[in-house]
C-alpha cells in the first residue's frame, strides 16, 4: 500500500508543534497589507502574532487570499514525487474557494503521476475545527489506513466537529463576508459578545450572545461540555486571536473544572482566519455530537 500524506492550510490553525507531532504539512494562503502580499506561515512567534492583530487593533484591514495554484502544485508534487498519496483537509468551501482550486490542481498532477490519488476534502470547518479534522486523518493514516479509508472516514465525521467562539464583535467578519448573521447580532452595546459555531453547512454563524467577557467564556464551556462525547478520551483544543495570558490561562481553567478531558492544547488563531474574525477572539473545538444546526 502507498504511503499517505495529511496536507492542510493556513486555516488550519496549526502551530509547528502538532505538525511535527502528527506529521502534517499544509499550503500556504497570503495576507495583504498595504499592498504587500505575505505567506500565512503557521509557525510565527507570539511576538510576530502580536505585531500582526495589533495592525488591526489599529484600526487597519488585513486582506487574505485562498492557495495560489503554485503553492498547490509545489506541495503536492513533493510527495507526490516521494511515492505519497495525500489526502488534503481543506477549509470549508463557505469560507474558502481552496478546496476547489486544490481539485483542479489534482486533476492535472494526476496526469503525470497515474498511480497516485489525491483526496480534496472539504472539511466543513474553519480554524482548529478544521486542523481536528487534519489530526485525525493523521492518526488514522499512523494506523494504517489508505488514503481512500482516510477520505471516507473524515467525511463522515466532519460534522462531529464542535466548534464554540467568542468575539468581541462581529465587524471584521461581516466585512469579509465570513458570517451568516441577522443585524441583531452586530455591534457592541453593552459589552455583549456574540457566540458562532461552524453550522451543519460549514458556515460561520452566531448562535447566542453572552453579556461580558467573563460570560462568554463560560458559555463557550457549557456549550462545549454538553456537546462533547467520551471527553475523556479527548484533547480540547484552545485558539485565540492574541489574548492576554491571563484570559488564556481563566479559559483553559474553565474547561479542565467543566470537562473531564485527557488534554488542553492551546495555540494561535493563524492570519487567515485572524484577518477575518479579529483581535481577541477565542474559541474550543472537540469531537462531539453531530452539528445539525443550520443559521
Amino acid at each position: 500500500m502507498r504511503k499517505v500524506k495529511i496536507i492542510t492550510d493556513s486555516c488550519s490553525d496549526l502551530n509547528g508543534e502538532l505538525m511535527a507531532k502528527y506529521d502534517i504539512d499544509y499550503a500556504r494562503m497570503c495576507t495583504v497589507y498595504n499592498g504587500e502580499s505575505t505567506p500565512a506561515l503557521l509557525t510565527r512567534t507570539p511576538e510576530e502574532f502580536h505585531e500582526f492583530y495589533e495592525i488591526m487593533r489599529a484600526g487597519n484591514r488585513i486582506l487574505t487570499t485562498q492557495v495560489p495554484v503554485e503553492e498547490f502544485i509545489t506541495v503536492f508534487t513533493k510527495y507526490l514525487e516521494e511515492g505519497y498519496d495525500i489526502v488534503y483537509i481543506a477549509c470549508a468551501v463557505k469560507q474558502s474557494g481552496s478546496v476547489n482550486t486544490a481539485q483542479v490542481v489534482s486533476r492535472d498532477l494526476l496526469k503525470k503521476y497515474p498511480d497516485a490519488s489525491i483526496f480534496c476534502v472539504d472539511s466543513m470547518n474553519a480554524s482548529l475545527g478544521e486542523g481536528l479534522l487534519a489530526i485525525q486523518a493523521a492518526m488514522l493514516v499512523k494506523e494504517g489506513l489508505s488514503a481512500q479509508e482516510v477520505n471516507d472516514r473524515i467525511l463522515a465525521i466532519r460534522k462531529n466537529v464542535n466548534e464554540f467562539v467568542t468575539v468581541h464583535s462581529l465587524d471584521a467578519l461581516r466585512r469579509c463576508g465570513r458570517v451568516k448573521a441577522s443585524a441583531a447580532f452586530f455591534g457592541n452595546l453593552m459589552g455583549i459578545k456574540p457566540i458562532l459555531i461552524a453550522d451543519a453547512d460549514g458556515t460561520q454563524v452566531p448562535i447566542k450572545k453572552a453579556k461580558g467577557r467573563q460570560a462568554s467564556f463560560r458559555e463557550i464551556v457549557a456549550l462545549l461540555k454538553e456537546a462533547i462525547l467520551n471527553p475523556e478520551e479527548q484533547t480540547v483544543y484552545v485558539a485565540h486571536a492574541d489574548c492576554s495570558q491571563a484570559e488564556v490561562d481563566v479559559l483553559v481553567s474553565l474547561v479542565k473544572q467543566e470537562i473531564p478531558c485527557k488534554d488542553v492544547v492551546v495555540t494561535y488563531i493563524g492570519p487567515i482566519i485572524g484577518a477575518s474574525i479579529g483581535p481577541d477572539a477565542v474559541g474550543i473545538w472537540a469531537m462531539g455530537k453531530e452539528v445539525t444546526f443550520r443559521g
